[in-house]
C-alpha cells in the first residue's frame, strides 16, 4: 500500500465514540517481535502478532515511537516526525501494520511527541544557527542570567538544570528531559502549524488517533518564572524517582500553562473529521486528576487522559481507589479518564504492587469494571514481573543516572515472550537489545494458551465480560465507596445497573450487600453473590458483581 487512506472495508465500523470505554494494548516496538533477527523488534514483527492481540478481544493498539530517532531516549527524540527510523522499518511496512490490525477489527493509535524533538531534528539544526533566521524561535531559548547561570531553576525530569549552553547563540535552550531533547516553543504559531500537519500525516495514512506524550508539558511560561519550592511532605515519586530534586519544586511555571487548552482544541478539530481520538498523559504529581478533567472536558479538547494516580509505587488500599475515583468523578464529570496499572516508565504493577496470580487477576478484573477506558500494557496479560537487569546491561539513560537507588525503566521493557523453544523466548533468532528474563520464560504466550487456569485466560475473559455489559464500558458510576479492604460501587447504563466489590487483600472480608433484587454474575471471573444473611463475605482477592434485576 502506498501513502492513502485504508480502504472502507478495511475499516473497523464508524463510531465517533469508539474510544468511551476502549480497551487499549501498549505495543513497545523494540521488544514485542523482531522479524529480521537484529535483536529489535520491528514493524512486521508487529504486523506478525497482530493477531494474537485480537485474541484479546482489545479494541486498539497504542504503538510507542518508531520515528526516525538518534535513539537517545529509544524513539522518544524524534528527528523525523514522518517517516520511519529503519531499525523498525519502513513506512510500507507501517501500512502493512494499520492494514492488518483494521483487517482484525483494531484501531491503531501512534504516540506523537510533541513537545519535544531530537537535537539532531532539522527545525533545532537551523534554529541553532543563529538568532533571526526563519526558525530561531521554534525552541525555546534565553539569555544567560548577568553571572552566566540559566535563566530561572527549572530542573530537568533526567536530573540537573533544564537548562543547556549553546555556544553558537550564546543562549540556554531548554530540555524537560536529555539535553538531547529541546523543547519546542509552542508560544510560535508556526511551531503549532507544523505539528498540526505531522498529525494530518498520519491521520492520512490510516491511524486512528494518538496517545499523546507529555501533553501537560507542550507549554511553559513566558516569562520564565522560577518554580516556587515544594514542602517536603508533599514530594511523592510519581513522576520521577524520590532521588530525583525534581521532586523539590512545585511546578507551577515550567508545565501546565493554560494556554496549552487553545493548542489542544486547534489539534481536536484537525482529528474530527477522521473521526480519531487522543489519549493525553499527564506528568504531574500534585495536579494531574485536575488537568485530567480540564483537558477532557466537552467535545473540542481531548477525548482521553490519564494521570499517574495508578502508576505509583505503593499498592493502593481500597480507600485511596475510592478517593481516587471519586476525586475524578468531581473533577472529570464533564471528561473521560483512561486508566493504566502498567507501561513502559514504571515497574511492572505485579512487582511493584507484590501481587500473587490471585492479586494480578483481581486487579485486572478492577480496571475493567473502572468508568473510564482502559490501557494494557505487553506482557501484562501474561502476569510479567520486573525483570532485573544487570548495570552492564542498561540501556535507559535515566536508570543510568540513577542508579542504583533507581534502577530505569529497562526492567519492563525487556522483550516479550512468545514461546520457549529458545532462551529468546520466541522474540528474536539473534541477540536481544535486553536480556529475556529466564523466569519470564516460564510464562510464554504458548505456555499459558495450554493452561485454563493461566493469567492470559482470565484477561480475555474479563475483556469480554466488559464488552458484554455496557454499564461497565461505557456507564455513569456512583460514590465509590470502601469499607475495610473492599472498594465497592454501581456502574449504569441505559438501564443496566451493575454492583461491583473487590477485596483488595489476602483476608477474607464482609460487607453489607445494597438494596435491591441482584443476580450474580461474572462466575467465571471468580466472582460470587451474597449469602443467605444478606451479607457479601468475599474470599482474598475475591470479586463480587452483580446485575440488578428490574421490578
Amino acid at each position: 500500500m502506498s501513502v492513502a487512506r485504508i480502504k472502507a472495508d478495511e475499516m473497523p465500523a464508524m463510531d465517533r465514540d469508539w474510544w468511551r470505554g476502549a480497551v487499549i494494548y501498549q505495543i513497545y516496538p523494540r521488544s514485542f517481535q523482531d522479524s529480521n533477527g537484529d535483536g529489535i523488534g520491528d514493524l512486521l514483527g508487529i504486523a506478525q502478532r497482530l493477531p494474537y492481540v485480537a485474541s484479546l478481544g482489545v479494541d486498539a493498539v497504542w504503538i510507542s515511537p518508531f520515528f526516525t530517532s538518534p535513539m537517545k531516549d529509544f524513539g522518544y527524540d524524534v528527528s523525523n516526525y514522518c517517516d520511519v527510523d529503519p531499525m523498525f522499518g519502513s513506512l510500507a511496512d507501517f501500512d502493512a501494520v494499520i492494514h492488518t490490525a483494521h483487517q482484525h477489527g483494531m484501531r491503531v493509535m501512534i504516540d506523537l511527541v510533541l513537545s519535544h524533538t531530537s537535537d539532531q531534528h532539522p527545525w533545532f539544526q537551523q534554529s541553532r544557527l543563529s538568532r533571526d533566521n526563519d526558525r530561531a524561535n521554534w525552541y525555546v531559548w534565553a539569555d544567560p542570567k548577568p553571572d552566566g547561570t540559566p535563566p530561572n531553576n527549572w530542573l530537568s525530569i533526567f536530573g540537573g538544570p533544564a537548562w543547556q549552553w549553546d555556544g553558537g547563540r550564546e543562549q540556554y535552550y531548554l530540555h524537560n528531559f536529555l539535553t538531547s531533547q529541546p523543547d519546542l516553543n509552542f508560544h510560535e504559531p508556526a511551531v503549532q502549524d507544523a505539528l498540526l500537519d505531522v498529525a494530518r500525516f498520519w491521520l492520512d495514512r490510516g491511524v486512528d488517533g494518538f496517545r499523546l506524550d507529555t501533553i501537560n508539558f507542550y507549554m511553559h511560561d513566558a516569562q520564565l518564572r522560577d518554580n516556587p519550592p515544594l514542602p517536603p511532605e508533599m514530594r511523592n515519586a510519581t513522576i520521577a524517582p524520590r532521588v530525583n530534586p525534581y521532586n523539590h519544586q512545585e511546578h507551577l511555571y515550567d508545565k501546565n500553562q493554560p494556554e496549552n487548552l487553545d493548542f489542544l482544541r486547534r489539534l481536536r478539530a484537525v482529528m474530527e473529521p477522521y473521526g480519531a481520538a487522543a489519549v493525553g498523559e499527564i506528568g504531574d504529581a500534585q495536579r494531574g486528576l485536575e488537568l485530567l478533567g480540564e483537558y477532557t472536558a466537552g467535545d473540542d479538547l481531548m477525548q482521553m487522559c490519564y494521570a499517574f494516580e495508578f502508576l505509583g509505587n505503593a499498592r493502593p488500599s481500597a480507600r485511596e481507589v475510592a478517593q481516587v475515583l471519586n476525586r475524578v468523578d468531581e473533577v472529570a464529570t464533564d471528561g473521560w479518564p483512561c486508566w493504566a496499572f502498567s507501561n513502559h516508565d514504571v515497574t511492572r504493577h505485579a512487582t511493584r504492587w507484590d501481587l500473587d496470580h490471585a492479586g494480578v487477576k483481581l486487579m485486572a478484573t478492577l480496571i475493567m469494571c473502572l468508568r473510564g477506558s482502559t490501557c494494557l500494557y505487553q506482557g501484562e496479560e501474561l502476569g510479567l514481573r520486573e525483570a532485573e537487569v544487570a548495570f552492564e546491561d542498561l540501556q535507559d539513560p535515566y536508570g543510568i543516572e540513577f542508579w542504583p537507588e533507581f534502577k530505569g525503566r529497562d526492567g519492563c521493557r525487556t522483550p516479550m515472550v512468545w514461546e520457549a523453544s529458545n532462551q529468546n523466548g520466541g522474540f528474536s533468532t539473534g541477540m536481544p537489545w535486553l536480556p529475556v528474563s529466564h523466569e519470564h520464560l516460564q510464562r510464554t504466550v504458548a505456555h499459558q494458551e495450554e493452561d485454563p487456569a493461566a493469567i492470559l485466560h482470565h484477561y480475555r475473559r474479563v475483556i469480554a465480560f466488559r464488552h458484554a455489559h455496557p454499564a461497565l464500558a461505557r456507564g455513569d458510576d456512583g460514590k465509590v465507596n470502601a469499607t475495610g479492604p473492599i472498594v465497592h460501587f454501581t456502574r449504569s447504563h441505559e438501564g443496566q445497573t451493575i454492583f461491583c466489590a473487590f477485596n483488595l487483600s489476602d483476608e477474607p472480608a464482609v460487607i453489607d450487600m445494597p438494596q435491591g433484587a441482584w443476580t450474580q454474575i461474572g462466575q467465571e471471573l471468580g466472582s460470587i453473590g451474597p449469602q443467605p444473611d444478606g451479607k457479601l463475605h468475599l474470599g482474598p482477592w475475591q470479586p463480587s458483581l452483580a446485575l440488578k434485576m428490574k421490578a
